[in-house]
């Protein structure tokens, strides 16, 4: 009966190819169904040899049997990879969680962006420093709350985390030679409590201007430009006179509230004002420091913490969020 060995081999092809249920629904009735060929196989033996049909008779049991053996173990292996990969499709869908850009490291790239286009360059300075820069070169006595080991994170005599990005300054003007305009972003230490509005850690950008005629309408030329570009054209701002060891004259700089428009409410202590960062023309003993003749040249420098601008741009009210890793907090940020 070559008809038997066809079948035979043609089902062993065909179940090779079987890679899903319906698939195999399909070779189980087209092979060991009610229409498939053993009637047509059986009814043949009536014309065999009494003596051929027993033999051939036991054939196509043992054909037939091993085919249904066969069938029960592709049926086994497809559920159990199906059970695998099955869906409910009667449970609620879930959304894709996309990743979302840190809200600090957001405002600092946004930050340098604008500074980069109009004409700085952005430096780096090291974490780990001495005494010198973070302090005596910037014209910060001895007698400095801020070099208090209390106030500072020490590693060894005379080298600690870096207080503020201000160390860049020095370091920027020993590098380079006037006219230069620079920014360095930088991680920032001090033994600040842990509160809504401190961090032993903290993000600020430093930036620096050197040339030969630099005045203070300069500096608030460019930190208004800042202001309008990153908080809106709206937005106002307001220099007060302020105190910084490497600066004179210092200013502290304002920027109008968003919230009340410059009226008055919770959101500014009902002033209209939100302070933002601190500036001024660089003291000549910096100059000194750093080896330029202070009759020379002249300079203006400021210092923004990123986490304080963020706060302030996306009325987030206690900087510790920024730390805790809240996924529903950080997802708020994935459409910038």
């Amino acid at each position: 009966m070559p008809e038997l060995e066809e079948y035979w081999e043609s089902f062993q092809e065909e179940i090779k190819k079987v890679t899903t249920l319906s698939d195999w629904n399909y070779l189980k009735g087209k092979y060991v169904g009610k229409k498939s060929r053993w009637g047509e196989f059986l009814s043949k033996l009536k014309e065999l040899p009494p003596e051929e049909k027993k033999t051939w008779g036991k054939k196509i049991n043992q054909l037939k049997k091993e085919m249904e053996e066969l069938l029960e173990e592709k049926y086994q292996e497809l559920l159990s990879t199906e059970e695998k990969f099955k869906i409910d499709i009667t449970l609620p869908g879930k959304k894709g969680w996309l990743g979302s850009p840190h809200p600090v490291l957001l405002t600092r790239d946004w930050i340098l962006t604008i500074f980069e286009s109009l004409g700085f360059r952005v430096e780096e300075g090291p974490e780990i420093e001495t005494e010198f820069y973070n302090f005596e070169a910037l014209n910060i006595p001895p007698d400095h709350p801020a070099r208090d080991d209390q106030d500072s994170f020490y590693l060894a005599p005379g080298y600690l985390l870096r207080t503020h990005t201000s160390p860049a300054q020095i370091r920027v003007m020993e590098k380079l030679k006037p006219p230069f305009k620079v920014v360095v972003p930088g991680k920032c230490y001090r033994r600040d409590a842990f509160d809504a509005t401190h961090s032993p850690m903290f993000h600020q950008i430093e930036g620096l201007v050197v040339a030969q005629d630099i005045s203070m309408g300069d500096l608030k030329g460019t930190l208004e430009t800042f202001v309008h570009r990153f908080f809106g054209k709206d937005r106002k701002t307001r220099f007060r006179p302020g105190y910084f060891p490497f600066t004179e004259p210092s200013a502290e700089v304002d920027v109008s509230c968003g919230v009340c428009g410059g009226k008055g409410c919770r959101s500014c202590g009902y002033s209209g004002w939100l302070e933002i960062l601190g500036s001024g023309l660089v003291h000549p003993q910096v100059f000194v420091h750093a080896g330029y003749d202070p009759q020379k040249v002249r300079g203006f420098a400021f210092g923004m913490g990123v986490e304080r601008i963020a706060m302030l741009k996306f009325g987030i009210k206690d900087i510790r969020w920024f730390l805790e890793n809240d996924v529903q907090f950080l997802e708020q940020f994935n459409t910038f």
